[in-house]
């Protein structure tokens, strides 16, 4: 799977990823850094990289909707340290990887991972 990692994250925090297998590519690696967020969002789409953050910005599921990109992961730790971003993704990992996140606005804390998915009419 593409991972866009976004320029408040380390590129530390995103090598359990490249280790799980995934195709890491860094919002800074590319020069996109300080783009706003709505240009970052479209280049990000453009590729559709599942999208590895911080900015809580991009947990707003009413401007990012489950179902109509490849996937957000908001890292919410108590402090913001490598340790901590690090831990958080750790835990996702081991509750099954990111396969089962595609599509998904994901919100992980030391306390929970919240998965937002797209809502499905019954027919």
């Amino acid at each position: 799977m593409l991972i866009k990692l976004d320029e408040d994250l380390s590129p530390m925090v995103g090598e359990p990823l490249g280790e799980a297998g995934h195709e890491v590519r860094t919002v800074a690696g590319q020069r996109w850094s300080g783009l706003d967020d709505d240009e970052l969002w479209s280049r990000v789409s453009a590729e559709a990289a599942f999208f590895v953050t911080a900015d809580k910005g991009f947990g707003d599921i009413r401007r990012f909707p489950p179902g109509d990109h490849a996937g957000i992961l908001l890292l919410r730790p108590d402090r913001e340290s490598l340790v901590e971003f690090r831990a958080l993704l750790a835990d996702v990992l081991a509750r099954g990887g990111l396969s089962g996140l595609k599509g998904a606005v994901t919100v992980a804390t030391p306390r929970a991972v919240r998965v937002r998915r797209a809502w499905v009419k019954d027919e």
